[in-house]
C-alpha cells in the first residue's frame, strides 16, 4: 500500500467519474470572453450553467425552489387538529353506545351533557376533563388526545419526541419534565453568565439522549433548539386565528396538566433572548390537503427555511458571495448526494482555474485571462481550425510544421549541435560498409547522417481585422477573434521566426495584442478605416524589410473612413472618392514592397465585393469569401500556403 495514500468518507457523486476538464471549461469561458463578457463574469456564467454533465448553480437553485413549492402545495398544518377531532368523535361515539345500554338516571344526565358539547374540539376536550367515562374504549381514546397533544408540543421543540414517547409511561413523562426543568435552570445560569462547561457536561450526562445532535457546549445547544423553536413560532404564525385559538386551548390539556406548557413557554423565552437573529416572525402558506402534525409541520418549516437559505447560497447574488458558502450537508439532505457532489465539483473547478493561473488581476484590480489562458484558448482555436483544414484539404496537423528548415532530399554527416532527424537508411548503410563482416552491426558516431534541411524564409505578417459594429450585429465578432487567436498561436508556437502584428480597425485603426483583441467589446461606431489599418501594416512590414511580407485583411464592409494628415478620421457613406483613393494608395505601397495580399470578404454585399475585387486585382492579391464558420480555416490556410511557397 502506498504510504502517501489518504482515505476519507465517501462524499457523494460518481467515484469513477473523470476529473474536471479544465480545458473544456476554459474554452467555454473563452467563448463568453470573446463575445464581450469579462473573465470574472464568464466564470460566474459557467458556474451558473454547469459544465458537461455537471449541473450548474441555476439548476440546483431551481431544484431547491421546486422542492420548496412542492412541500407547500402538498401539505397543510391542520393534521393535529384533525387527529384530535377524530379521537374525540370516536370517544363520544363509544360513550354514547355505553350510555344507551345503561338504564340509570345518571346515564340520561350524561347523555344530555354529551349532546350539549360545544362544536369546538378544544372546548369539548376541556368540558370532558372531569367527565366520568362509562366506556373504557372512550376513556382510552380521550387519554390519547392528552397524550397526543403532549407529544406534539414536545415534538415541536425536540424533533422525534412524538415517536419516542408513543406509549410512554408516567415515569417517562416525569423524566421529560425533569429534563425541561434542568434545561431551563441551565439556560437561566447561562443568561446570567454563571454556567460552566462542567454544568453543561453534567446536564448532557443525564439528559443527552434527548439531544441526538450531540452539542459540545451550551452555545451549540442553543443554536439547535432556537432553530427548531423559531420554526415552531413560524408555524403558529402560519395558522389562522381560529386554529391558533384551538391549539392554545388544547395545549393546556397536554399530558393532562398545564405544567408542560409552562416549561415550554419558559424555554421559548430563553431561546428568543439568546437568539434574536432567528426568524421568529415569518410565516408560510401551505396549500395542500395532506395534513401534518405540529412536530412534522415544524420540521417542514425548518426544511422550507433550509431550502430558502440554499436558494440564496446558490444564487450567489449577495456581496462577497463564494461557492464555499454553500452548505453541502444541507444540499445533500434536500436534493441528494449527487447535487452536493455537483456543487463540490463546481467549487473545485473555480479554485483549480485560479490555482493553475488561468486568471490574474491587472493593475486596475480587474480580473483578466492570464497569458497561460490565452495560450490555451489559442491552442484550442488552432486545433479547431486544423481539424477543418484536415477535413477539407486532406492536410494534417504536424509538430514539424513551421520548423526552421524544410528537407532537401539529401543527407549529410552529423555534427555537434545538429537537431535534424537521422537518415536511418544512410546511417545503417555506413555502419554496414565500415565493417561488412561484423554481425550484429555496431554503430559509431561517424556513421550517423541527418536529413539535410534548408533555412525557411521568415515572414512579416499583418492581420487586419474589421471591428466595426456590423461585425457584432451579423454574428462575425467571435469567429473573427477566434481566427486571430488561432493565427497568433500558430505563429508563436510553430513559426517563431515570423513577426505577426494584429491590427484592429473601426473608425480608427490600432495595433492590439491577442489578449486585448480577445477582451475587446463591440461598441457602436461608424466607419471602416481600412486606410489607417493599411498604413500601420506598411509600417510593420518596413520594420522587417528582410522578411517575406504578408497582409491578411478580414472585413465585412466597404472602406468608409480615412485618416487625414492632422489625425482626424473622416467618415463618408457611401464611400467617398477620397477615402477610396487613399485606401488604394496604401495598397499600392504594399504591392511595391512585394507583399502578398489576401482579402477575406464576409457577407454578400455586392458593393463590398466589387470594391475588394478591384483592389485585389490591382495589387495581384486574392479575395476569399468564406462563410463565418470557415473564416479561421481560410485565414490560417492562406498563411500556411504562403509560407510554403
Amino acid at each position: 500500500m502506498s504510504r502517501g495514500a489518504r482515505y476519507g468518507p465517501y462524499d457523494g457523486g460518481d467515484p469513477l467519474a473523470p476529473p474536471v476538464d479544465l480545458r473544456e471549461a476554459l474554452a467555454a469561458i473563452g467563448e463568453d470572453v470573446l463575445s464581450g463578457s469579462s473573465p470574472r463574469r464568464a466564470l460566474r456564467e459557467l458556474l451558473r450553467r454547469g459544465h458537461g454533465s455537471m449541473r450548474g448553480l441555476d439548476r440546483l437553485a431551481a431544484q431547491a425552489n421546486r422542492r420548496r413549492r412542492d412541500l407547500l402545495d402538498r401539505t397543510n398544518l391542520d393534521g393535529t387538529l384533525r387527529e384530535v377531532r377524530e379521537l374525540l368523535d370516536r370517544a363520544v361515539l363509544e360513550e354514547r353506545k355505553a350510555l344507551a345500554r345503561a338504564l340509570d338516571d345518571e346515564a340520561r344526565f350524561a347523555e344530555m351533557r354529551i349532546e350539549e358539547l360545544p362544536a369546538s374540539a378544544a372546548q369539548a376536550v376541556q368540558e370532558l376533563a372531569d367527565y366520568d367515562w362509562r366506556s373504557s374504549q372512550a376513556r382510552e381514546d380521550y387519554e390519547k388526545i392528552r397524550d397526543l397533544l403532549g407529544r406534539e408540543m414536545l415534538d415541536q421543540r425536540f424533533a422525534g419526541m412524538k415517536q419516542a414517547l408513543e406509549g410512554a409511561t408516567d415515569e417517562d413523562r416525569e423524566r421529560v419534565n425533569r429534563m425541561l426543568e434542568d434545561l431551563n435552570d441551565l439556560l437561566d445560569k447561562h443568561s446570567r453568565g454563571e454556567d460552566t462547561q462542567e454544568d453543561f457536561e453534567q446536564f448532557m450526562a443525564e439528559h443527552g439522549d434527548f439531544f441526538p445532535e450531540n452539542p459540545r457546549n451550551v452555545e451549540e445547544l442553543l443554536d439547535s433548539l432556537a432553530q427548531r423553536a423559531a420554526a415552531a413560532q413560524r408555524l403558529r404564525n402560519s395558522l389562522s386565528q381560529e386554529q391558533r385559538d384551538e391549539l392554545d386551548a388544547l395545549a393546556q390539556q397536554a399530558f393532562g396538566s398545564p405544567s408542560l406548557m409552562s416549561q415550554l413557554d419558559r424555554l421559548d423565552s430563553h431561546l428568543r433572548a439568546a437568539r434574536p437573529g432567528e426568524d421568529w416572525t415569518g410565516s408560510e402558506r401551505f396549500r395542500g390537503d395532506q395534513g401534518m402534525g405540529l412536530g412534522e409541520a415544524t420540521g417542514a418549516l425548518q426544511e422550507v427555511a433550509e431550502l430558502d437559505a440554499l436558494a440564496d447560497q446558490l444564487s450567489q447574488q449577495y456581496a462577497g458571495a463564494s461557492l464555499d458558502d454553500i452548505d453541502l450537508d444541507a444540499l445533500a439532505r434536500q436534493l441528494g448526494d449527487e447535487a452536493a457532489a455537483d456543487a463540490r465539483m463546481l467549487a473545485q473547478l473555480e479554485k483549480e482555474l485560479q490555482r493553475q493561473g488561468f486568471f490574474d488581476r491587472g493593475a486596475d484590480g480587474q480580473w483578466r485571462l492570464s497569458p497561460k489562458a490565452m495560450r490555451e484558448l489559442g491552442r484550442t482555436a488552432l486545433r479547431d481550425v486544423m481539424d477543418q483544414l484536415s477535413t477539407r484539404g486532406g492536410q494534417r496537423e504536424t509538430r514539424r510544421a513551421g520548423a526552421t528548415g524544410e528537407p532537401t532530399g539529401a543527407s549529410r554527416p552529423w555534427e555537434f549541435g545538429d537537431t535534424e532527424p537521422w537518415d536511418v537508411v544512410r546511417t545503417l548503410t555506413n555502419a554496414t560498409l565500415r565493417a561488412p563482416a561484423r554481425i550484429p552491426v555496431r554503430m559509431d558516431v561517424t556513421d550517423v547522417e541527418v536529413v539535410e534541411t534548408e533555412q525557411r524564409t521568415q515572414a512579416a505578417v499583418a492581420l487586419l481585422v474589421d471591428t466595426s459594429f456590423s461585425m457584432v450585429m451579423d454574428g462575425r465578432w467571435v469567429p473573427m477573434k477566434r481566427t486571430a487567436l488561432a493565427l497568433n498561436h500558430l505563429v508563436s508556437t510553430r513559426f517563431r521566426g515570423d513577426a505577426l502584428q494584429l491590427i484592429a480597425f473601426g473608425r480608427h485603426a490600432r495595433v492590439v495584442t491577442a489578449t486585448e483583441l480577445a477582451g475587446l467589446d463591440g461598441v457602436y461606431e461608424q466607419g471602416t478605416n481600412l486606410h489607417h489599418a493599411l498604413m500601420l501594416a506598411g509600417r510593420h512590414l518596413r520594420r522587417h524589410s528582410n522578411a517575406q511580407p504578408v497582409v491578411l485583411v478580414v472585413t465585412d464592409g466597404e472602406p468608409t473612413a480615412h485618416l487625414e494628415a492632422d489625425g482626424y478620421a473622416a467618415f463618408d457613406y457611401p464611400p467617398s472618392a477620397r477615402t477610396l483613393g487613399m485606401t488604394v494608395r496604401e495598397f499600392d505601397h504594399l504591392a511595391r514592397a512585394g507583399a502578398h495580399v489576401t482579402i477575406f470578404r464576409l457577407g454578400d454585399d455586392p458593393g463590398l465585393a466589387r470594391i475588394v475585387d478591384r483592389m485585389a486585382r490591382r495589387v495581384g492579391g486574392r479575395v476569399v469569401a468564406p462563410d463565418v464558420d470557415g473564416l479561421g480555416a481560410a485565414v490560417v490556410g492562406d498563411y500556411v500556403r504562403l509560407r510554403r511557397r
